[in-house]
């Protein structure tokens, strides 16, 4: 169910008074940042966990995502007339699903498959990426599409991991040429503006210009969006939201249980632990998953590095 009134622009459209403050609307992601801020939370995350060893290997992915984002960019830049026709349009300007990508996602993904350290890993994983290696240029294109499409077969579920993550990269570095203040929020509230997938989790901020704002972060291109609390993403209800936890957990993540549409979303709470990260701390409360799926729950949207868990 949309909300009846229009979304916002990127810029603060409320009353002329110089005594209101208002978040910013949309947040682009750095990348040379992004990624490895991820790993070293991972690797936080990982000591003493159930999950230690898989975690870990995620730290890698992350590592390796963070030196191909800091060594390739997209080959060329964004036509400044195709982004102001999209934004005036209310559709987002890198669309995971019709966008044109530059070849060098490709190079990326090869230099993300040389960069992981396989030591350790299991022969599936090992066959996954000499897969992937053996790939001519239509395969790989073909996958990513499937991936982005969502249409993804069992079979090709062991290499998903690694074109999944070499095209968080080439998304997260594209969306990092646009500018926050010329892009809007989507009247699908939910997905994200820069390039329409839609969210992996939600964080609440301890800081900035007001605490207590929610943000959801993309699942592509990392990009945050300002979303109001106590509203379901999914379905727009607000009568029979609940959040649940983990029962003796520190709280930093909690799961915002739907009644309405029997979806859910975690929430993770920036208050609680000042390095708590929208994608590795989902990555590691498999837990929580687990348990309100167990109360009948879908989660709104997988996460993109658990398409072979």
């Amino acid at each position: 169910m949309k909300q009846a009134e229009a979304p916002p622009d990127a810029k603060w459209s409320g009353p002329a008074n110089p005594g209101v403050k208002s978040p910013d609307p949309i947040l682009i992601a750095d990348p040379a940042k992004r990624f490895a801020a991820t790993a070293q939370r991972l690797e936080q995350l990982a000591a003493g966990h159930p999950m230690d060893a898989w975690l870990r290997f995620m730290a890698r992915l992350a590592q390796a995502q963070h030196v191909v984002a800091t060594t390739l960019a997209p080959a060329v830049g964004l036509n400044p007339t195709v982004v102001a026709q999209a934004v005036e349009a209310r559709l987002p300007p890198l669309a995971a699903d019709g966008h044109r990508r530059e070849a060098i996602w490709r190079d990326g993904l090869a230099m993300l498959l040389e960069r992981i350290d396989s030591g350790g890993l299991p022969a599936a994983a090992l066959e996954a990426m000499d897969q992937l290696r053996r790939s001519d240029a239509a395969t790989l294109e073909e996958l990513a599409d499937d991936f982005l499409r969502g249409e993804l077969i069992a079979t090709d579920a062991g290499v998903a991991v690694y074109v999944a993550a070499a095209l968080q990269v080439y998304f997260t570095c594209s969306a990092a040429r646009l500018k926050a203040g010329d892009l809007r929020l989507l009247e699908e509230r939910s997905l994200c503006p820069c390039c329409g997938s839609p969210s992996v989790s939600s964080l609440i901020t301890a800081t900035g210009v007001i605490p207590g704002t929610r943000y959801l972060y993309c699942s592509l291109c990392s990009t945050a969006w300002n979303h109001v609390r106590a509203v379901c993403i999914t379905c727009g209800g607000t009568r029979h939201l609940l959040l649940q936890g983990i029962e003796g957990d520190p709280g930093v993540v909690k799961a915002e249980t739907c009644g309405d549409c029997h979806t859910y979303l975690k929430l993770l709470y920036q208050q609680q632990d000042m390095q708590t990260d929208p994608y590795a701390d989902d990555l590691a409360t498999l837990g929580l998953d687990i348990m309100v799926a167990e109360e009948g729950f879908a989660r709104h949207a997988p996460n993109p590095l658990l398409l072979i868990g």
